[in-house]
């Protein structure tokens, strides 16, 4: 197969949007990451995205669409869903909640759990697509399963050059981290994934403490080890060694700094990309100066444990 690349725009979402009716996959940028997406009522097509990234099968995944009312035809919202749909849509939160009888949205996307993970996104050329699709879309991280996520369209062609025939190009993602996952689901709220949205402003926006995830999958991003380079990983590093690419933060500077000036914000959009620039380099390993956990840092600190493992 090849793959072609088309700058974001209306020639490329036609394209794009014509393999999606055809039954095929497509990645897209989001403000997040690049997304693999495909028609979430389509059971080949999605099967077609497991396939390409060589997911496994009880891993559900995200399903996009345009706006609340949209989400609401697929998942029932309790008064909290409700809330945090307004506070954050669009943008990058995926609420997990209680999937609707009869919806037509293949099993393969909720990995036959009774819940489905949905997000509004807050990127032109996802909701172009949204637009010209027609259709929810099923839309995990654009790269090999359990590989460094894609932050550019270079990073996409890295590892799925070949085996999609399509890419978007909508330059750099300006947040760089996956959507915070939170489950409403008999009256509590939980935390799956952290990400941008950090768990202490969804509790503050609710009122209400906010929980852990189970032992279970329910939800992408908790598999123990993702997010991962080809490369040894060393974590909260504050000196270096012999053979190592060095990623900095703050005042300990390296081959490359997520942020010279502490900002988590900063260090969030650059955090795939100094992870990729890192695994193609001609070093040995890889190590990563101490992140703070609060905030953001969480979210950041949680990819480079799952990257190290």
């Amino acid at each position: 197969m090849t793959t072609r690349t088309f700058p974001y725009g209306s020639a490329g979402i036609a394209a794009a949007a014509a393999v999606i009716a055809d039954g095929g996959c497509v990645a897209v940028p989001t403000e997040t990451v690049y997304g693999l997406a495909a028609d979430a009522t389509d059971s080949r097509a999605v099967a077609g995205i497991y396939a390409a990234k060589g997911r496994p099968s009880f891993n559900p995944l995200i399903v996009h669409v345009p706006d609340r009312v949209a989400a609401e035809a697929l998942a029932v919202f309790d008064d909290h869903a409700t809330r945090l749909a307004d506070a954050c849509w669009p943008g990058p939160l995926t609420l997990v909640l209680p999937l609707r009888e009869h919806t037509g949205i293949a099993s393969l996307v909720t990995a036959g759990l009774p819940t489905i993970a949905l997000r509004v996104p807050a990127h032109d050329a996802m909701q172009a697509l949204l637009a010209a699709c027609g259709k929810p879309l099923a839309a995990p991280s654009a790269n090999a399963s359990g590989s460094i996520s894609p932050t550019r369209a270079g990073h996409v062609l890295r590892s799925l050059d070949g085996r999609i025939p399509l890419v978007i190009d909508g330059g750099p993602t300006a947040r760089g981290l996956e959507s915070t996952i939170i489950a409403c689901v008999g009256g509590a709220v939980r935390q799956l994934r952290p990400g941008p949205i950090a768990r202490e402003d969804v509790a503050g926006l609710l009122g209400v403490p906010v929980g852990g995830a189970g032992a279970g999958i329910e939800a992408p991003g908790q598999l123990a080890s993702h997010y991962a380079p080809g490369k040894p990983l060393r974590l909260n590093a504050t000196g270096w060694r012999a053979g190592e690419w060095r990623i900095g933060f703050g005042a300990v500077t390296g081959d490359a700094t997520l942020s010279a000036s502490g900002d988590l914000s900063e260090a969030a959009a650059a955090l795939f990309d100094a992870l990729h620039r890192a695994d193609r380099s001609d070093a040995r390993s890889i190590a990563v100066a101490p992140v703070p956990e609060d905030g953001l840092g969480a979210a950041i600190n949680d990819r480079l444990r799952r990257a190290a493992v």
